[in-house]
């Protein structure tokens, strides 16, 4: 089974894991993905539906469209250690994987993610900062940062000079996104643009900043995303990018027919 032409530079709509099952060993160079954290599952005052805290008025209130970001933790480290399962699986041999989660602190024990990658090959912990930001809590400093776990095969290396950059970054907020969590895609063209990579693969793909960072680094891309409203959003922000069409909706049936 081959990786088919006429999927590449497309947004799927549906299940990451279902469709990673599908996609054969090796597809892809390269890996930049931020999963949904569960914060909805917080002890603290922040996500609480309904309880308002410091997040009353933010989007994430409501959960993602699709999935409402509050899993039992077990459940939640289970169902992340499967998605890189199939993720380190579809990585060339010097390919990575770039994970981008949230450090946080429940009930007094810090939640590192340690017990999610634990086990894979990871390289590097780069920590990326927000510029600016308001704080609601007297409790505790503005919280502005999030780490990237460089998860990478053992002949993946960096694209010439990109190993000048350090392993703290600091990017502006996206504001003009009506994603409920966006990140910079100022930080997705800095990871990609390090490397040599093709052909780009986000399983979260949200609003679809990966593929727009691709597209601006002239590489190839996939998305997968659960949602259609999602996957639509992502859809209008590659407008004008490229000409071709950039859904794709996802069956068993229909992924890996001949093209």
């Amino acid at each position: 089974m081959t990786f088919p032409e006429n999927f590449i530079n497309k947004i799927i709509c549906g299940d990451c894991l279902d469709i990673m099952k599908t996609i054969p060993n090796g597809s892809v160079d390269l890996i930049v993905t931020s999963p949904p954290y569960n914060l909805k599952n917080s002890t603290g005052n922040g996500m609480k539906d309904g309880r308002g805290g410091k997040w009353s008025n933010a989007a994430l209130l409501k959960g993602y469209v699709n999935h409402n970001d509050n899993m039992p933790h077990d459940e939640y480290t289970k169902w992340q250690r499967k998605c890189l399962d199939e993720m380190l699986r579809l990585v060339k041999e010097d390919g990575a994987i770039f994970y981008n989660h949230k450090w946080r602190v429940q009930d007094g024990l810090l939640q590192d993610r340690q017990d999610i990658v634990e086990g894979f090959p990871v390289r590097q912990i780069i920590i990326w900062k927000r510029k600016g930001g308001i704080n609601f809590n007297p409790g505790y400093f503005l919280p502005t940062y999030e780490v990237i776990y460089l998860i990478a095969k053992s002949k993946f290396k960096l694209a010439p000079k990109a190993n000048a950059y350090g392993d703290v970054w600091e990017f502006t907020q996206e504001t003009n996104n009506v994603h409920p969590a966006p990140y910079p895609l100022a930080l997705i063209d800095r990871i990609i643009s390090s490397t040599q990579s093709e052909l780009i693969l986000d399983p979260f793909s949200g609003s679809g900043t990966t593929a727009l960072a691709a597209i601006k680094n002239n590489r190839k891309y996939m998305g997968i995303e659960i949602s259609s409203e999602y996957c639509q959003m992502a859809e209008e922000r590659l407008l004008g990018k490229k000409d071709k069409t950039t859904l794709f909706n996802y069956s068993p049936q229909t992924l890996f027919q001949a093209s």
